[in-house]
């Protein structure tokens, strides 16, 4: 499995100490998120303006009420200010992105995927904990890691193989599900003590078992997307063992 690498550019910059201490990794967020002085605009993204469309992929949580539940708990606190809030059906965590529209012809598409099919781990169980955030955004941590890691290695194999390599590689990956994005340049401190007042709610855990190759729109202040392709990750049975050795 690649090992996580410092980055400037992602938030929190290091990656936490253990990818499978789930407090470790709430705490970790929290730290860096809690220092921050200002958040930034989320939508202030060069090549990324109202319309724009490309390939990702993600993982999607339409049917999980449990998630949604918590989602719009966290939200009504948030409400006053003025955040753009995920709609429920919205919810997600982004993976890697694969190309525009444009750029990717649909056999290319295919083709990766096929090679993805090939590569694909276990099922495994996420578990949505503290609310942190990050520059331009509320999210909540997830955990543990290191399943999503190999999933996001196993993506960017089968895109190194069609000449669809990610953006960004494994190593400067960091998870997260977010909640609702900044929408200006204004004051972090007001956003981390509403943030702070809902750490106490109690975490969830929701199954993964798919992952979605999506076609990705941004409908104004929002993200809508297309599923393309349903890729089901191999089943795990605990008492019997791993589903591929």
């Amino acid at each position: 499995m690649p090992q996580l690498s410092t980055d400037p550019a992602a938030f929190p910059a290091d990656p936490p100490a253990e990818l499978d201490d789930l407090a470790g990794i709430a705490a970790h967020d929290w730290t860096a998120f809690s220092a921050l002085e200002e958040m930034t605009d989320h939508w202030s993204r060069p090549g990324w303006a109202d319309g724009s469309r490309a390939y990702y992929w993600m993982l999607t949580f339409p049917d999980t009420p449990v998630l949604a539940d918590l989602a719009l708990r966290c939200q009504k606190e948030l409400d006053p200010l003025g955040l753009d809030m995920v709609p429920t059906d919205g919810l997600h965590i982004t993976l890697a992105r694969i190309g525009t529209r444009d750029a990717v012809p649909h056999e290319r598409l295919e083709a990766l995927t096929r090679a993805a099919a090939r590569e694909l781990p276990d099922a495994f169980t996420l578990r949505v904990m503290p609310l942190a955030g990050s520059q331009g955004a509320v999210r909540f941590s997830v955990g543990p890691w290191t399943p999503l890691v190999q999933l996001h290695a196993a993506l960017a194999k089968a895109g190194r193989t069609e000449g669809l390599a990610p953006r960004k590689p494994t190593a400067v990956f960091r998870p997260h599900l977010s909640l609702a994005y900044n929408n200006r340049r204004r004051s972090a401190g007001p956003v981390v003590d509403i943030v702070a007042s809902l750490r106490t709610l109690p975490a969830v855990d929701i199954g993964v078992t798919e992952v979605q190759l999506v076609e990705l729109r941004r409908e104004g202040a929002t993200y809508r997307w297309d599923v393309l392709e349903n890729l089901p990750l191999t089943a795990w049975n605990p008492v019997e063992g791993r589903g591929r050795q």
